[in-house]
């Protein structure tokens, strides 16, 4: 702060220099040292020694100019500091603002929904997504059933490591054990394990036959897969159609639809109506995947797969191909609308007559 004689000497990059310093080496670059040797032989800034004898010399002769050049200095740096503290709460304040104008301006989107989504995924979300069928919460019974199962054993695995670190350690057991069989705690430990596959084994086969196939259904869907989009068949009403993902651009977000997730035409399902479902595909292999309906089914081609599916609840469903099927594998959204019966059959009526419906999507062909 009190070297005077240097402060209007240019430094390294050509702007005034308060404190003189040789210039900074610059790695990567081949020509550093010969820039830093021009430098070094155009400058006339001091040595460590000569700046602290002229502090000296001006802090004994100058005491004056000396306290006030200090005091100008500190008056600068807390200048600094309270333009960098007013700008990180200018910061913060901007990041509060922001975040509550997407929460009040989010809120009509939410009001706008045509349809309720009971099941979808949310932000840092480490469960399923809620069932809405016999089958999506058996699978999440299962699950639940399996962490605790899987608790018990990594705890107990982790009390055997530690058990061996501090007590079976050189220090703790200079003198080791001769014996290196028994027969018991071989039996234990190869009956237990077989016994904790058995008691999975149970619920995971009767889980699978109850979610193989239905014997008595009140309606079929036929799903087809197709590079890249779905056809879907409804046999018993004679109705078929294509469903194609929706662009971006056509995107309505204050309509509460979803970048990725939206079609063109949604599969209109009754509820509470034990449902057939069959997979075939026209070209690969693609899966047909709804989270909240616990379905996820190979569509391979030249082949029938079967499951079936009674939601519970009205509302709108998604799920999205899962099965890699080429390159705009991400462009097959599946959205199911769950409506009443009373709706379902209006719906069906509306197809067969070829009256366009109420929403923006398109119209199945009946056949």
């Amino acid at each position: 702060m009190i070297y005077d004689a240097y402060v209007a000497e240019p430094g390294p990059s050509g702007n005034p220099c308060r404190y003189p310093h040789p210039p900074p080496r610059r790695r990567g670059f081949t020509g550093w040292k010969r820039s830093a040797t021009l430098a070094t032989e155009q400058r006339s800034w001091p040595s460590r020694g000569e700046l602290k004898s002229a502090a000296a010399v001006q802090k004994v002769k100058k005491p004056c100019e000396y306290r006030l050049n200090a005091l100008a200095g500190r008056l600068k740096r807390w200048a600094t500091c309270g333009l960098q503290w007013r700008l990180s709460v200018s910061r913060v304040t901007l990041a509060i603002a922001a975040t509550l104008s997407s929460i009040f301006f989010a809120l009509p989107a939410f009001a706008a929904e045509k349809m309720p989504t009971p099941s979808f995924p949310k932000p840092w979300q480490l469960g399923f997504q809620n069932p809405v069928t016999p089958v999506a919460e058996q699978m999440m019974d299962l699950h639940n059933f399996l962490l605790w199962i899987i608790t018990a054993i990594t705890l107990f695995v982790l009390a055997l490591i530690l058990i061996c670190i501090f007590r079976f350690n050189e220090r703790a057991n200079p003198v080791p054990a001769k014996w290196s069989h028994n027969t018991l705690l071989e039996v234990i430990w190869t009956a237990v394990p077989v016994l904790i596959l058995v008691v999975i084994a149970i619920p995971s086969y009767r889980l699978l036959y109850y979610m193989d196939r239905v014997e008595e259904a009140d309606m079929t869907i036929k799903v087809i897969g197709n590079q890249w989009f779905w056809s879907y068949e409804l046999p018993d009403y004679d109705i078929s159609f294509d469903s194609l993902a929706l662009p971006d651009d056509q995107i309505d977000v204050a309509a509460g639809q979803y970048r990725q997730l939206e079609t063109d035409t949604h599969v209109v399902l009754p509820v509470d109506t034990t449902i057939r479902i069959l997979f075939t595909s026209n070209d690969v292999i693609h899966a047909w995947a709804v989270p909240a309906f616990g379905v996820k089914l190979d569509n391979t081609p030249g082949r029938i797969n079967e499951t079936w599916t009674r939601v519970t609840q009205e509302g709108r469903y998604y799920g999205q191909c899962s099965e890699l099927c080429g390159v705009e594998h991400s462009l097959m959204p599946i959205v199911v609308d769950v409506v009443s019966k009373e709706k379902f059959q209006q719906y069906v009526e509306r197809q067969q007559a070829g009256i366009a419906p109420a929403s923006n999507t398109q119209v199945a062909v009946a056949r």
